[in-house]
């Protein structure tokens, strides 16, 4: 049987509460049963993510591929779906599913992922042609995003009447417009939901290939907005950041076929929704103390850059 990281159920506990220690208890012997139902076999050290484990394994007669068990979440509902969609088009192809258990037999793709490079153009039009790629269709199955629109709203008027944010008037009627204008009626395409440089790896069928989505139906120009704030914080370190952030959005833009000013401002909605979590909760790379304010800081920062002037 295999054995579960320690890393993995330190922050499975940690997020979850002691209530999801029977999970990872029977997690050995669901793999093991998972295996022998999908005729595979380990080849390879166990790996993790922030939900789930990857286990590599060979495939008796068809190759390789890995076993993705992720802890039953709401969050991770409809990533069979999403990739049942694609059939393999800009993702991982999906061989097997087993929903009750939340797990996945999968493509197998390298661990390099296109946030280890250092071009921040080719990062941008490889996501940009993968964006445009996954926009497909979208099944009944998928949520809708437009579904969150009103409580997007609610969220945003009460943090900023009870945070002590600091965030200008622009900011927030830019952000305020984004929801009532794009959010509450999107296009019917599948969209990838958390689509950052992390969730795209090198493949051998393709040059890379997306993983782990959420899965919704909506519009592709709000995945951009999830790019940009995980590149944020090496974009903002370099010399006229501003203008490397637009670049970046002008650069996906063009590669995802999609509209400018439309996906600058999901960007720009996405960033003060990121600054009052921020506020709320503190960030993985900073809880709280001085951190967090560093963190915050580069935020409001972002915010800043893709807020348009406000009209006079």
């Amino acid at each position: 049987m295999i054995v579960v990281p320690a890393e993995f159920t330190r922050t499975t506990v940690a997020r979850e509460g002691e209530a999801c220690t029977p999970w990872l208890d029977a997690l050995p012997s669901l793999v093991a049963e998972l295996l022998e139902r999908w005729n595979c076999e380990p080849d390879g050290a166990v790996m993790f993510g922030g939900v789930g484990i990857i286990v590599p394994v060979l495939r008796r007669g068809a190759g390789p591929a890995v076993l993705k068990v992720s802890f039953p979440h709401p969050g991770n509902l409809y990533e069979p779906d999403a990739f049942a969609t694609w059939q393999g088009r800009g993702a991982v192809e999906l061989y097997e599913r087993d929903d009750e258990h939340f797990a996945m037999l999968l493509e197998r793709a390298h661990p390099v992922t296109l946030a280890s490079l250092t071009d921040e153009d080719e990062i941008a039009e490889v996501a940009g042609r993968l964006s445009q790629r996954l926009a497909v269709p979208a099944p009944a199955v998928l949520p809708r995003l437009q579904a969150q629109a009103d409580s997007w709203e609610e969220e945003l008027e009460r943090d900023a009447r009870e945070l002590d944010h600091g965030l200008p008037v622009a900011a927030l009627d830019a952000a305020r417009s984004t929801i009532q204008e794009l959010a509450r009626k999107q296009p019917n395409l599948v969209i990838h939901g958390d689509f950052h440089g992390k969730n795209i790896l090198r493949s051998d069928r393709e040059p890379w290939l997306a993983v782990d989505p959420k899965g919704y139906a909506g519009d592709p120009a709000y995945d951009a907005g999830t790019l940009l704030k995980t590149r944020a914080l090496t974009i903002l370190t370099i010399p006229d950041a501003g203008r490397r952030l637009h670049r970046t959005l002008d650069i996906f833009s063009e590669a995802a076929h999609l509209d400018r000013t439309r996906v600058g401002r999901w960007a720009q909605l996405h960033a003060v929704q990121t600054a009052f979590w921020g506020h709320h909760n503190g960030y993985r790379r900073g809880r709280a103390g001085q951190a967090r304010t560093n963190l915050l800081t580069l935020v409001e920062t972002l915010i800043n850059h893709l807020t348009p002037p406000h009209p006079t």
